[in-house]
């Protein structure tokens, strides 16, 4: 996995994009990565993610996750789950492994029983909820830019995203907002999936 230095500074200076970097990296042991035939290792996927925080440290980062590849062994698991508390994603995207016919990886012996693959998933699951409430209880207590996304289906609160593509809800009450504008919201709540505060001036 690569991401050049120059796209790393752009993100850093820009005023017009967001902080934000989706890295898939799709597991946490190198013998997994292997036969998934990716051309990265977990040292290499490291350093890419040392470069951005310390360019960017103020960025949010998310990954896409495949649980119960042929082959997975629970030391190989927990691999990944100790890469989860170093690396500490917002956000990450699960997922259990599944045949598609016509691949090498349906071929391959030592195929993951159904039961084990749903079993770590959740344990994988239980602990990214960790991490991401972790993540936004920090911003418990600041006031932060959200771009407006538009009102709940109730008409209650309004939504939106910070730069780092938190999302963020906020009670209407009597004050009207533009899809589109840029409102300063004081967060007071943070949950697993999204924070909540109220609209200040």
């Amino acid at each position: 996995m690569c991401i050049r230095d120059m796209v790393i500074e752009v993100i850093k200076n820009s005023r017009h994009i967001c902080k934000h970097f989706h890295l898939p990296v799709q597991y946490g042991s190198n013998r997994i990565l292997k036969a998934m035939n990716r051309v990265y290792t977990v040292e290499s996927y490291r350093e890419l993610v040392a470069k951005i925080r310390q360019a960017v440290p103020d960025c949010s980062l998310t990954t896409d996750l495949i649980v119960g590849f042929p082959g997975e062994t629970e030391d190989d698991f927990q691999q990944l789950l100790e890469f989860l508390k170093e690396i500490r994603y917002d956000q990450a995207y699960t997922f259990i492994y599944s045949k598609r016919s016509g691949t090498p990886a349906a071929k391959m012996e030592n195929q993951v029983p159904l039961a084990v693959k749903k079993e770590r998933l959740n344990r994988l699951m239980a602990l990214q909820n960790e991490n991401s409430l972790k993540c936004h209880e920090k911003l418990v207590g600041q006031t932060v830019e959200v771009l407006a996304e538009g009102p709940s289906k109730q008409k209650t609160v309004w939504n939106g995203r910070t730069r780092t593509g938190v999302l963020v809800l906020w009670p209407i009450e009597d004050k009207q907002y533009e899809v589109g504008q840029k409102v300063n919201v004081q967060i007071e709540a943070a949950q697993t999936w999204l924070v909540k505060g109220k609209a200040v001036d």
